[in-house]
């Protein structure tokens, strides 16, 4: 399991199915910056990733994301799925994205 941390944010990674890659990384690494901006009351991710093969024999990748909240609460988010790992990860911090819009509360008008 890889563990970093971005600007107060961490994440964690895990592997299941093959050995993960450096690209892998720097593509999570990206996302969680995207996620940084909006996110302030989330303070750790975890990533795990899988590679299995489909019907037809292909690699696809599955990428799973939970959001940890400051007040310890889990945000599953849905999966991304894609055979192209990088559009993998892309998909589940995208539904992260929507998921955290979908939170949000307007503030009120002054």
């Amino acid at each position: 399991m890889e563990e970093n941390t971005i600007m107060g944010l961490g994440l964690q990674i895990a592997y299941r199915g093959f050995a993960g890659s450096h690209a892998g990384e720097c593509a999570a690494e990206m996302e969680l910056v995207r996620l940084e901006v909006m996110a302030s009351d989330i303070v750790d991710c975890h990533l795990a990733v899988e590679a299995y093969r489909d019907r037809a024999g292909s690699r696809v990748f599955d990428a799973r994301l939970d959001l940890i909240t400051r007040g310890y609460d889990l945000l599953p988010v849905e999966r991304g799925t894609n055979a192209e790992l990088g559009a993998a990860i892309h998909s589940a911090f995208d539904n992260a994205v929507r998921l955290l819009q979908q939170r949000r509360v307007p503030s009120p008008a002054r």
